[in-house]
């Protein structure tokens, strides 16, 4: 390749990753905040257990973000399934989930911590250790590169208006 062209390269490269990123960062940012409320109501004002009130938040959370992921952060890139690619996600996420349980858990439980702020701030730190995890293995594994083998092929599995122009 010529130098004209791997810069091209590269420029374009570097724009599909900036998309991904920053709309991971506003998805991711949404799905935070419904994770966050969602424990917070169900913790502090409805007086479920620690545990499963962040079990239910996160799932509400995960489901918002796949769509968004699907349909937006990822919207590019090749469509392998929707089976195949919302259990690999389910999968990844039930991952992160359980670090994040077992986050919460060892404040609550080993460390004796009742306070809604503390368990709050344990449950940030398990999110902001999973939102990591998450990005690179939803590029790695569950929305795959356009010129990868597994892509579907056909436009029956596009969805129309929601994939951006090259």
């Amino acid at each position: 390749m010529n130098a004209p062209g791997t810069l091209t390269a590269l420029r374009k490269a570097w724009r599909v990753w900036l998309k991904e990123v920053s709309a991971f960062g506003v998805v991711g940012g949404l799905a935070f905040v419904l994770d966050l409320a969602g424990f917070q109501l169900l913790y502090a004002h409805l007086g479920v257990g620690a545990v499963t009130a962040k079990l239910i938040s996160t799932l509400l959370s995960v489901t918002a973000a796949f769509l968004g992921h699907r349909y937006w952060s990822f919207s590019h890139r090749a469509r392998t399934g929707l089976r195949r690619e919302y259990t690999l996600f389910a999968v990844i996420n039930g991952l992160t989930l359980l670090l994040g349980l077992a986050v919460v858990w060892f404040v609550r439980y080993p460390l004796g911590q009742e306070s809604a702020v503390v368990l709050q701030l344990a449950n940030i730190g398990s999110i902001a250790l999973g939102t990591v995890v998450r990005f690179v293995s939803y590029r790695q594994w569950v929305f795959l590169r356009p010129d990868h083998p597994s892509a579907v092929d056909g436009e029956e599995h596009a969805t129309p208006g929601l994939r951006p122009a090259a």
